[in-house]
């Protein structure tokens, strides 16, 4: 049965700002349908029509997230099937102490074999050019030049893709970044470094603490520098400040790497 689940994915083409002088070079952007939190899993599951009414759905969702978060802190590896999770440790330990100022956990997240087959039954459908859609295309750290979604605190990072200028009187115009935790900082128009439509460059904030956080750019730039949305828009990008988890699925070659447990 789950064999004959197909998927598709659209993308449309962009312009590989990487490749200046090759306007033939091209990449393919996802077209994002939305996002999905908690109560969006829950309610799918339950439109699934399996018959358990949402309480017990829900309870048996954080079950698992309270399971799996023991196993993990634990020092147990996990294989959900989707992913292939298991702990490590950074930061040099001294004098034989563990110091959480120095030393912190980390997961890291393998593609799980459930996974593999899907993306194995997904096809992608290329709908056309992104035109004067606002993206992101590549990401770099100026510091380590790692494109691996990984930044460093106090340091330049730099956006490629289209649309990204910063311009705009309204109060939602800038970069920002929201942390895990749900608590957002405004980077200041100081810190932007390049502000240009197919390239933002700025300084991450140093007081901002290693971890993963939601990077968000709105503007009014329109089709050119003459034009002004009168309603901005966004572009959201998942980063780390510090290592980027290990893991995603790639190997060393860019493919995908085997089960670890199979």
């Amino acid at each position: 049965m789950a064999n004959e689940i197909k998927y598709q994915i659209n993308g449309q083409l962009a312009d590989n700002t990487v490749t200046v002088d090759n306007k033939e070079d091209m990449i393919l952007v996802p077209v994002s349908i939305g996002s999905a939190d908690e109560n969006r899993i829950i309610a799918e599951l339950k439109a699934e029509d399996s018959g358990l009414r949402e309480e017990t759905i829900r309870h048996v969702f954080d079950l698992q997230k309270r399971v799996i978060k023991r196993m993990l802190m634990t020092g147990m590896s996990v294989n959900t099937g989707l992913y292939y999770a298991s702990v490590a440790f950074r930061g040099v330990i001294e004098n034989s102490t563990w110091n959480p100022a120095k030393n912190s956990i980390v997961v890291n997240f393998n593609v799980g074999a459930d996974l593999r087959e899907a993306i194995k039954a997904t096809t992608v459908g290329i709908i056309g050019e992104k035109g004067s859609a606002m993206y992101i295309g590549g990401v770099q750290d100026a510091s380590t030049r790692a494109q691996d979604a990984s930044a460093t605190a106090g340091r330049a990072f730099t956006l490629t893709g289209g649309k990204l200028k910063v311009v705009g009187t309204d109060p939602s115009v800038g970069i920002t970044l929201k942390s895990s935790s749900g608590k957002e900082t405004k980077v200041a128009e100081d810190l932007w470094v390049t502000n240009d439509p197919s390239k933002l460059t700025f300084i991450i904030p140093a007081d901002l603490a290693d971890g993963t956080y939601e990077l968000k750019v709105t503007t009014q730039f329109g089709s050119n520098s003459k034009t002004m949305l009168k309603v901005p828009r966004s572009v959201m990008k998942t980063i780390y400040i510090g290592k980027a988890p290990d893991g995603g699925g790639l190997g060393p070659d860019g493919g995908l790497e085997e089960d670890p447990l199979g």
